[in-house]
């Protein structure tokens, strides 16, 4: 008789440093002009991953993220010391995907080889843009060329690799967006994550947008980019399986699938989130976000949580509903109700099927239509509702 196969159960690493706070950006990032401990940093991360595996043992990682910040800031021997605590506090799949982000700069491009060596089998560069005025405008450090440079270097030494692209920039019409996204397609091997330019509040381009110094596309125009991104991705064999990531068919990130499908995944370093099944209960955690409020808490106490809570039925539920939503395969409903112990709303569901926002598949899964992921958020709250 066959075993069940075990969920899957990620590893997420935030690294928080950065040489410059690009004016979109409202992650955890922290710009430190004179300079940080990193060796001091790597083993606060060794600590926190201990004390985790003692309140989650005995589980397989399937997949570890290092994300941030900028993780190709750290050198490769910080990365090997990390996935050897991992690895020693749990057992780490065979085939674990292991993915760190990177700037595409020549300067980081250089560690490539060494992260390989250490046990990364797959990198997400932070591309943003194919044009060196926009890159300029989106505050960041690289050229075009060197971006593509950077991609070239991936290639040749990691399987897998993938990078992302900012859509809907100020100015942007639809022609030139088609041709800087036909020509990251030819680029890139198997995915691609694209991102609809986002105002977020406390962001210097928050302030800029406010003012009247900062003009984005408006909705139609928008909607319309959002429309051609998924044609020209679909066109070219890589459709979307998320709403913002397209890949070929089996290149999917492994460890995004963790968080949108609903399993399990620690979160160590400063302000990292992760979720937990501990005696049955899901639990979230969140660290310290200030990296030095953050290590001196792990050397205080061996872990930085600030959150770490167990979740209600309701609060899981509607967190399998928001995550897992935004994939193309959507959820089960069935899995719903064991969580939620309550079915979703029939009449709230077949409101939303006859205006053509959701469907159900053949298998009996829910999911969003493509004219319903426009709307995706408002889908959502009808249904969590």
């Amino acid at each position: 008789m066959n075993s069940p196969i075990p969920a899957p159960f990620a590893v997420y690493v935030h690294w928080p440093f950065c040489l410059s706070k690009c004016p979109y950006c409202d992650f955890n990032s922290h710009v430190r002009h004179g300079g940080y401990d990193e060796s001091r940093y790597v083993r606060a991360i060794e600590t926190e991953l201990a004390s985790t595996a003692r309140r989650v043992p005995g589980r397989t990682v399937s997949s570890i993220f290092f994300g941030g910040g900028t993780p190709s800031l750290m050198q490769p021997q910080s990365v090997q010391a990390i996935l050897d605590a991992i690895a020693k506090h749990w057992s780490v799949a065979p085939d674990a995907e292991v993915t760190l982000e990177a700037n595409p700069t020549s300067v980081e491009a250089t560690r490539f080889r060494g992260y390989r060596t250490a046990g990364v089998n797959r990198v997400s560069l932070g591309v943003q843009a194919l044009d060196d005025a926009s890159l300029k405008e989106l505050g960041r450090l690289h050229t075009a060329q060197e971006a593509l440079d950077a991609v070239a270097v991936a290639r040749s030494i990691f399987e897998r690799y993938s990078f992302d692209l900012i859509y809907a920039r100020p100015r942007q019409t639809l022609a030139a967006w088609e041709a800087e996204l036909k020509r990251a397609i030819a680029e890139a091997a198997e995915h691609l994550s694209l991102y609809q330019l986002t105002i977020e509040p406390g962001t210097p381009f928050y302030g800029l947008h406010k003012a009247g110094k900062l003009i984005t596309p408006d909705d139609d125009l928008g909607r319309d980019l959002y429309d051609l991104t998924q044609q020209v991705c679909a066109d070219a064999g890589l459709p979307a399986y998320e709403i913002s990531n397209h890949a070929r068919d089996g290149a999917e990130c492994r460890h995004n699938l963790v968080y949108w499908r609903g399993h399990d995944y620690a979160g160590v370093g400063p302000g990292a989130h992760g979720r937990l099944t501990i005696d049955g209960r899901r639990c979230a955690t969140e660290t310290e976000k200030r990296p030095e409020s953050w290590i001196m808490r792990v050397e205080a106490k061996g872990h930085g949580l600030i959150v770490d809570e167990a979740l209600t039925p309701g609060e899981t539920a509607d967190e399998y509903l928001l995550m897992g939503l935004r994939l193309v395969e959507g959820i089960e409903p069935s899995r719903y109700t064991a969580i939620a112990g309550r079915t979703l709303d029939p009449a709230r569901v077949s409101i939303l099927r006859d205006e053509g926002a959701v469907e159900t598949t053949a298998d009996g899964r829910l999911r969003v239509t493509p004219s319903g992921f426009p709307v995706l958020d408002a889908v959502v709250a009808d249904l969590a509702a």
